[in-house]
């Protein structure tokens, strides 16, 4: 059976964040992730996940000016320092909250800049980032997002996410595989879950088109969710979707698909 955390950032929605790691343990869930810690001290949300029995799985790491647009850091020339500072930031947090895994957002493409040249930015400071989060005991990686939800985004497909991997190294660089994500840009799930999986560390969920809670849309849950078992996956399965509802009801899903 995946294992299931709980993506405080979208669900959970009808509580203040702070509550809702309380509520994410009413329901059931024994791990949280979210996109951002950083409006709330270590020792806060440490303590919230400390009186609800939570682990932290996922966080990620400062992405720029987040309300400006920008969607990190790593692949934009002139940034590196600011980079640095903030993935050093998110490994402060990752060692607070005991969490082992941190993403890392690649940015949008800034126009005018060639390809090669985010590609090889991109590769450096990853390559710098996974050093630094391997000496501390934490997983960097890295997640593909696709271009109908986040325009421009550099890391658009699982292949290319694969080759940058393979050439940091899979030991030091994973894969957060998010079949929302994947089922937009590329399709072809299961398969894709089953060649990947050797890189993969993370998972992400949410039914397309609309990313409500699975069930809601056009993917088969019920063969995805026996193929992650059958593949023998044994990491976190993050519910990172916007439920359509109340979070509590729209958890129904988990009955009927027999998780």
């Amino acid at each position: 059976m995946p294992r299931f955390c709980a993506n405080l950032s979208m669900m959970f929605n009808e509580v203040g964040f702070l509550d809702r790691f309380a509520a994410a343990a009413a329901a059931g869930f024994t791990a949280v992730e979210f996109l951002f810690p950083y409006e709330h001290p270590p020792a806060v949300l440490r303590q919230k996940l400390d009186a609800n029995g939570l682990t932290q799985v996922l966080f990620n790491a400062p992405p720029g000016d987040w309300s400006a647009g920008e969607r990190g850091l790593a692949c934009l020339p002139g940034r590196q320092q600011e980079f640095r500072d903030g993935f050093q930031k998110a490994l402060d947090y990752a060692d607070a909250l005991g969490c082992k895994q941190v993403h890392c957002m690649a940015g949008l493409m800034p126009a005018g800049v060639s390809p090669l040249t985010l590609s090889s930015l991109y590769a450096a400071n990853l390559a710098w980032a996974a050093e630094q989060a391997q000496r501390a005991g934490v997983m960097l990686v890295i997640e593909p997002i696709n271009h109908r939800d986040m325009p421009g985004y550099f890391l658009n497909t699982t292949e290319q996410g694969a080759a940058v991997i393979e050439a940091i190294g899979r030991e030091r660089l994973g894969l957060q595989f998010d079949l929302y994500h994947c089922q937009i840009s590329e399709g072809d799930l299961t398969r894709r879950m089953a060649r990947l999986l050797p890189l993969i560390r993370h998972m992400q969920i949410a039914d397309v088109p609309d990313r409500h809670e699975p069930g809601s849309g056009e993917i088969g849950w019920e063969y995805v969710f026996a193929r992650i078992d059958a593949l023998g996956y044994g990491g976190w399965v993050g519910c990172e979707y916007r439920p359509a509802g109340d979070t509590v009801a729209g958890l129904a899903w988990r009955q009927r698909f027999h998780v």
